[in-house]
């Protein structure tokens, strides 16, 4: 890198717009989604795809719902020809949808496109040139006006070939794009796009689509939305044209880009399946779509079930979605971060509470179920974590609902594991270091066997008689006591024997499994003689037997420790 890269690079100049009206605006509809997957998305790729990889995609943005596909350049090979026709002569155009094919404005190419859409019900037929000061420059050495008449001799040569066509019943629309939008100077974009206009004959009641493309992203994307908003105040036939945006991602600014857009006054968007796309790849569909999701406005398209989607993209197109790609990436509703982690953990046991219908979790901008991700982890355990995210998990994955007070004295465990391995811990093993900590903890106190003796007396006071036979270490002895409950039996058969030294603090029980044969979990908080709390659980399917097993996991954990 240079020290001074001004002497290098040329920095956009905006447009001045001091009575801008897009940043008081929000967005409160979709836009008219066109796909460009099969044509931006698949030129991109290092090996593009075969016709049937290319089918498997259309019917998945058919699926998706989107109604506005670029189906390819049928006047560049062969293989987009045939593609073409195969989905023509196949009959894999729904009723509902509309392909369009995409073309240079030069005269052979466009009479090429008319043959290759032969048979097709609704098309959009794409024309473009490119328009900017740079190219006017670099590439094709010409003036504005030498470029005005590319477009216009297009526009007139389309317009008399479509005749016929729309007369023998083709739903045949119009698109134009002045390539390279963003650095064209914006009275000689309205220019040329005024004329294209005036060619194709454009009314209020057949509008031309005007495509307006961020072909290379070199402004922000402010800047882009005061473009957008001169240019449709400028326009003369603005009431003939449908304004759509191409973006291009080459800042990291595409969304961005887009969303101002739509605030300026854009109606249309052409995006691809997680920004695939030439350099750092198109605006991406998704992202865009679930934006609007998340703030209350339904996008038209159905991405429920984002992992098949996922899963179809990577493999027609052989490309990786990210881990943090928004939405659809493994770890973007993944939480490390132990605050992160707590935080989550309380919205979800809010929402259960309050039984509200807002979603109100606190790092997680969406319900991931609602792209079909309930079954996915939220949140993760590695060193970073906290003392809820491990009880967070027994919760989710195990229905071990721990008792708040008990989240550090596991978590505790749980770091220590963390610290020790120097990775992440998958849910299986947090769940084998809560059982071996506590549930299994046999030594060096066991309860060989033990009865119940439950009487109620003429006030209906229930009196519980215990008898059992421990084991500690080699040593058996027989308990026997009463109490009000099992528990409180249990504590007085106990008394007298070294187990006493402790006072009963706090229980917890519930099932863990549904129905008849579900298992009672009970959790057992004990405090020694110098004020030192200790945690024990037990299991069993026994609802009196539980809770005894959980003392005994308490008081062997205090005496091993």
């Amino acid at each position: 890198m240079i020290q001074d890269p001004k002497r290098k690079y040329i920095p956009f100049v905006p447009i001045k717009r001091p009575n801008r009206t897009w940043p008081d605006k929000q967005i409160t509809h979709p836009p008219i989604w066109c796909s460009v997957d099969l044509r931006d998305g698949n030129q991109a790729l290092v090996d593009p795809m075969n016709v049937q990889e290319k089918l498997e995609l259309f019917h998945t943005l058919v699926d998706i719902g989107v109604k506005e596909i670029e189906v390819g350049f049928p006047s560049a090979s062969e293989t987009e020809y045939e593609f073409l026709r195969a989905l023509i002569d196949g009959g894999h155009i729904p009723s509902d949808v509309t392909i369009q094919v995409l073309v240079q404005a030069r005269p052979h190419l466009i009479r090429t496109t008319f043959e290759a859409i032969a048979g097709a019900p609704n098309v959009i037929l794409h024309f473009y040139n490119s328009t900017s000061t740079l190219q006017r420059k670099v590439v094709f050495h010409k003036d504005m006006d030498g470029i005005i008449q590319i477009a216009v001799d297009a526009a007139r040569l389309i317009r008399e070939l479509s005749e016929p066509v729309i007369r023998s019943g083709v739903d045949l629309r119009y698109e134009y794009s002045p390539e390279s939008f963003m650095g064209t100077e914006m009275d000689n974009a309205v220019l040329i796009c005024q004329r294209v206009l005036e060619e194709l004959h454009a009314t209020p009641e057949r509008k031309v689509i005007l495509n307006l493309p961020s072909t290379v992203e070199n402004c922000m994307p402010n800047y882009f939305a005061d473009e957008i908003e001169y240019f449709i105040e400028h326009l003369p036939s603005r009431d003939c044209a449908i304004i759509s945006l191409h973006p291009h991602n080459d800042r990291g600014e595409g969304v961005a880009t887009a969303e101002m857009g739509l605030l300026a006054g854009a109606e249309r968007m052409e995006a691809t399946l997680f920004g695939n796309g030439e350099r750092t790849g198109n605006v991406d569909m998704i992202t865009l779509a679930m934006n609007m999701y998340t703030q209350g406005v339904h996008p038209g398209l159905d991405f429920s079930d984002i992992n098949k989607v996922k899963e179809v993209y990577e493999r027609v197109t052989k490309m990786k979605v990210g881990e943090r790609q928004p939405y659809a990436g493994e770890l973007v509703f993944t939480a490390f971060s132990g605050s992160h982690q707590d935080a989550i953990n309380k919205g979800v046991q809010y929402m259960r509470e309050s039984a509200s219908d807002l979603w109100e979790v606190p790092y997680l901008p969406i319900d991931p179920s609602d792209v079909g991700r309930q079954y996915e982890p939220i949140i993760r355990i590695n060193s970073q974590s906290g003392k809820g995210g491990a009880a967070f998990v027994m919760q989710t994955y195990f229905g071990y609902d721990l008792p708040k007070a008990m989240h550090p004295e596991f978590g505790h465990i749980v770091q220590l594991e963390t610290d020790r391995v120097g990775t992440e811990l998958k849910p299986e093993r947090i769940y084998q270091l809560f059982k071996d900590a506590y549930v299994d903890l046999e030594a060096p106190y066991k309860l060989v066997k033990h009865a119940f003796t439950e009487t109620t007396d003429d006030a209906g006071r229930s009196h519980v008689s215990f008898r059992g036979t421990l084991r500690h270490k080699d040593t058996v002895f027989e308990v026997e006591g009463e109490g009000n409950g099992p528990i409180d039996s249990f504590f007085n058969a106990i008394h007298g024997q070294k187990m006493d030294r402790f006072t009963f603090v706090d229980y917890k029980e519930h099932a863990i499994q549904s129905g008849s044969d579900s298992l009672a979990v009970a959790y057992i908080q004990l405090r020694d003689s110098m004020g030192r709390d200790y945690f024990g659980v037990g299991v069993d399917h026994n609802i009196n037997l539980a809770p005894l097993r959980g003392i005994i996991s308490a008081i062997n954990r205090a005496v091993s420790g």
